[in-house]
């Protein structure tokens, strides 16, 4: 089994195996490519990242956007993501329809051993990273491997979400937490 087929599968894997070193140069350099075309060009804009990324169609990625891969990129319907989006997509990252990242959002499906002696011999790990349809990542956000955000759930600025956001909830913090339904919120709104 090779190296990318272990990191597909989930399995602990070498990053630094030549194919998926390859794999990750030729995502920068498109990720360099589609950050210089100039912001009037969406349409070219679009024709990059659909030559890289697993799914894409009806999106807006403000410059600059990086990830580490693409293809484990899964996009849906009407995505916009603000400045300086990162997605390490070593395992699959699916994203609904009608979702909002805030600037400098981070989705990471990457981590390391804890024990170093393990860490330091190169071994890495990847768990797939889901976020439903209407979702809002407020500013500065961190999505750490393993993580699913149900649909309608908006998740406070500089928030790191560690663990599971059911659907329809407000959460917030380091590490994220719940605070409040979306629906509580809806209607205090409908009252005014």
């Amino acid at each position: 089994m090779t190296e990318k087929e272990k990191m597909l599968a989930g399995m602990d894997y070498l990053a630094f195996d030549p194919e998926l070193t390859q794999d990750r140069l030729r995502a920068k350099k498109l990720c360099h490519r589609f950050n210089q075309i100039a912001p009037d060009e969406k349409a070219l804009q679009e024709q990059v990242l659909k030559e890289f990324l697993g799914t894409v169609s009806d999106v807006w990625i403000e410059p600059l956007f990086f990830c580490d891969y693409g293809y484990n990129i899964h996009l849906g319907e009407n995505f916009y993501a603000n400045h300086h989006c990162i997605i390490l997509d070593g395992a699959k990252v699916t994203i609904g329809n009608n979702v909002l990242f805030g600037p400098n959002v981070t989705i990471s499906t990457a981590g390391h051993p804890l024990d170093a002696v393990t860490r330091n011999t190169g071994l890495e790990f990847c768990k797939p990273i889901t976020i439903g349809d209407n979702v809002w990542l407020g500013a500065n956000v961190t999505v750490n491997p393993g993580v699913t955000i149900g649909d309608n759930a908006v998740i406070g600025a500089g928030s790191v979400v560690t663990r599971d956001i059911p659907a329809n909830n407000v959460a917030v913090g380091a590490p994220c937490r719940v605070i409040k339904s979306v629906d509580d919120y809806v209607l205090i709104c409908s009252d005014r």
